[in-house]
Formats: structure tokens, C-alpha cells, sequence
């Protein structure tokens, strides 16, 4: 993760959504936002770079720029928690380079088992608050179990972004605060619909082995 960058401004009310134009990868999102034009031009810049790599370490540049910058403001619904689950608001759609941009708000506490992207590249700026990020190394697997070894958890404050890249895909995401909400951007190679989760076996002795289902992933409400 990048150096966290310690002043972050409040979003801002929520102004009306407006659609693109539809692509032929599906619907092409917008919704507006002070300083949308700015940060959709930054991210199109950091994607049209080259490869994975390159193209994820100016994305999390990028995110650090526009978390400090007085000109990028998020909706406001943003810092709205959702009690029974993390939310998952989506802020953009690149009809052009087939990217997504979602806003997620963790309550406290709240967070996610050890899952995959479902082999496309993200990277995760923190826009609010603090969430701990563990990452995790496949170690081995069967035809339906898998067993990772934790690689590092870090605690990452507002301003700070890293990526994942696959097969260094795995990981957690947890809002460590018991008070406070955390919120975080996150850039999507492509629209993500779906993605891995793990659940630990229930069964004594299977030694850390984890049984892998799918979750179709919605958004929220954005207002």
C-alpha cells in the first residue's frame, strides 16, 4: 500500500445520475459526482498504459492523487453504512476500456471472508477511514478444496491504495474500527459479477482445507 496521505475533504451531496451510452460489453454507467470528469480522465490515462503491471501501479498512483485532491468529491450516500452487509455502490462504467469503479462503505466491523476477483486485475484505494487487508498465497488444492497460507496484513489508512494482480488475487478486506465507517474505491479490470469465496471445513482435522463457492455480486442504491 502507498503512504497514506492524512486530509481527506467530505463528500459531497449526491447530485442526479446519468446513464452513457450503452457498449456492447453492457450497460455503460455514470453518475455524477463534483470532479467525475477529473477522475474518469485519470483513470482512462493510467489503463491505456500497457500491460498488467504497468497499468496497475499508475492506477494506484492515481488513487492517491484524487483521494487528497479538493476537486474530487464522492456522493455523500457514500458514508452511508449498511447494517447487514458491506455496500457496494457503483460510480462508473468505462464504456471505452470496459473498467468499473465502485465505492464500498464497511460499518464497523464489518468485512469480507478470504475471496477471489475471479481472475481480473483491481486496485483498492481507501478513501475513508482504516481497513485491515490480509493476502493470502494459495497453497494447494484438490478438485474442490483449497488451503492458503497468509502472506501479510497491513493496516491502511486514508490516502493509501494497493493492487492484486491475478494469481495473487486472495485476500480479506475488514473495517478494524468499532465506531467508525471506512470507505474505499475500487477499480475493476471489468465489470465483476461473480467472485470466489472460501469457507473453512466444519470437520475436525481438516487442517486449514476451505471449500470454494461462487457469490453473484450486486450493488447498492446509489441516491
Amino acid at each position: 500500500m502507498a503512504t497514506p496521505i492524512p486530509h481527506r475533504k467530505t463528500p459531497s451531496p449526491a447530485q442526479p445520475a446519468k446513464m452513457a451510452a450503452h457498449s456492447q460489453a453492457g450497460r455503460a454507467m455514470t453518475l455524477d459526482f463534483p470532479g467525475a470528469d477529473k477522475l474518469i480522465a485519470s483513470l482512462d490515462a493510467a489503463v491505456t498504459l500497457g500491460d498488467d503491471r504497468t497499468v496497475t501501479d499508475a492506477l494506484r498512483k492515481t488513487l492517491c492523487e484524487l483521494i487528497c485532491d479538493e476537486d474530487v468529491s464522492l456522493p455523500s450516500c457514500v458514508l452511508d453504512p449498511i447494517s447487514d452487509h458491506y455496500a457496494r455502490r457503483e460510480l462508473y462504467t468505462s464504456p471505452e476500456h470496459g473498467y468499473s469503479v465502485i465505492a464500498m462503505t464497511w460499518g464497523p466491523g464489518q468485512g469480507t471472508k478470504i475471496h477471489d476477483h475471479s481472475g481480473m486485475w483491481c486496485v483498492e484505494g481507501v478513501w475513508r477511514g482504516r481497513l485491515e487487508i490480509t493476502q493470502y498465497e494459495l497453497a494447494e488444492h484438490d478438485d474442490v478444496r483449497y488451503r492458503f497460507i497468509p502472506a501479510g496484513t497491513i493496516e491502511a489508512g486514508t490516502g493509501s491504495a494497493g493492487s492484486l494482480i491475478p494469481p495473487h488475487e486472495y485476500h480479506t478486506i475488514r473495517n478494524p474500527s468499532d465506531k467508525a465507517i471506512a470507505v474505499s474505491l475500487h477499480v475493476y479490470q471489468r465489470t465483476m459479477v461473480r467472485c470466489g469465496i472460501f469457507t473453512p471445513e466444519e470437520e475436525a482435522g481438516t487442517n486449514g482445507w476451505q471449500r470454494r463457492g461462487e457469490r453473484l455480486l450486486g450493488t447498492d442504491q446509489v441516491n
